[in-house]
């Protein structure tokens, strides 16, 4: 995996530097990344999921597309005619669409899509299979994807209990019990979390995504006090899908009833660091980066 190309910090915003290629999905970690290449002086051209990222992306970009989630074509020609080489992925895409009526008239996949569904993919739909054959489809046309985090390696969190509140014996016997067990979901790429009460397992990450799979643990444990325990896969390919957290993650634990946030670090995003933990502060829950 080629590195991101990073110029001094001290550089101006100047267009004629190489453009970094933004693909985004929904949520805050593609913000994050324009605003911090725009700091560092990189021009990013990006290309948004439509109905996924954030107009506010448009503001941020030195050049703006959408891009329907199966147009895979009209993001390889939009990147190649704005002269990108290296491309990011930030921001979550929502594969629930996959398994709604008329999928195909919903989707209009181009013929680039077409063919890496039917002919450049793994026999399965698991998320690196998709990803990794879309990737090579990129590289047919000369351009890699790098790992965001190549830019921002500061939010990745760093090890040890980042809230006031310690989890209790009992609560670190749960910890240790859901690791082996998100490993194990993570290595079949299942999902990243699971909520566990008690050394029983409440609920597993599927396609639904962190946020609803505790909320499922909520309704399951009415009482609360679960743990939540997110990890990174295995093998985890840095230049997607890498367990990300932050404050919608301790709204969701706060309304379902979950006590404690355990994570991974080094291999686990938290987002808006400093105000997701004080958010967990306020509201008594634990965050744990092991």
């Amino acid at each position: 995996m080629l590195p991101l190309r990073i110029p001094p910090a001290e550089s101006p915003w100047r267009d004629q530097r190489p453009a970094i290629g933004l693909l985004a999905g929904s949520g805050r970690f593609p913000i994050i990344f324009a605003e911090k290449a725009r700091r560092l002086g990189i021009p990013v051209v990006c290309v948004g999921i439509r109905h996924e990222a954030s107009e506010e992306l448009k503001t941020l970009a030195a050049e703006f597309h959408w891009a329907g989630v199966a147009k895979l074509g009209r993001m390889i020609r939009l990147f190649k005619k704005s002269g990108v080489k290296q491309i990011v992925m930030a921001g979550k895409v929502h594969k629930t669409i996959m398994h709604t009526p008329f999928r195909w008239l919903r989707l209009m996949p181009d013929w680039r899509m077409i063919r890496v569904w039917y002919r450049g993919r793994r026999p399965d739909n698991r998320d690196d299979s998709l990803l990794l054959a879309a990737i090579a489809e990129f590289e047919r046309d000369g351009m890699t994807f790098v790992s965001a985090l190549d830019l921002c390696p500061e939010l990745l969190v760093r090890a040890g209990i980042l809230t006031r509140r310690r989890p209790t014996p009992a609560e670190e016997q749960d910890i240790a019990f859901g690791w082996e067990l998100a490993k194990e979901m993570g290595r079949l790429d299942v999902g990243q979390s699971v909520a566990v009460k008690e050394r029983a397992v409440l609920a597993v990450e599927a396609i639904e995504g962190t946020d609803r799979a505790i909320a499922r643990a909520g309704e399951l444990c009415p009482r609360g006090g679960f743990v939540v325990v997110k990890v990174a896969k295995p093998h985890q390919d840095m230049r997607f899908d890498v367990p990300t957290v932050g404050c919608s993650t301790i709204e969701t634990m706060h309304r379902a009833g979950g006590r404690v946030l355990a994570i991974e670090a080094s291999k686990t995003i938290v987002l808006d660091q400093e105000q997701t933990i004080d958010l967990a502060n306020r509201l008594g829950i634990t965050i744990v980066a092991l």
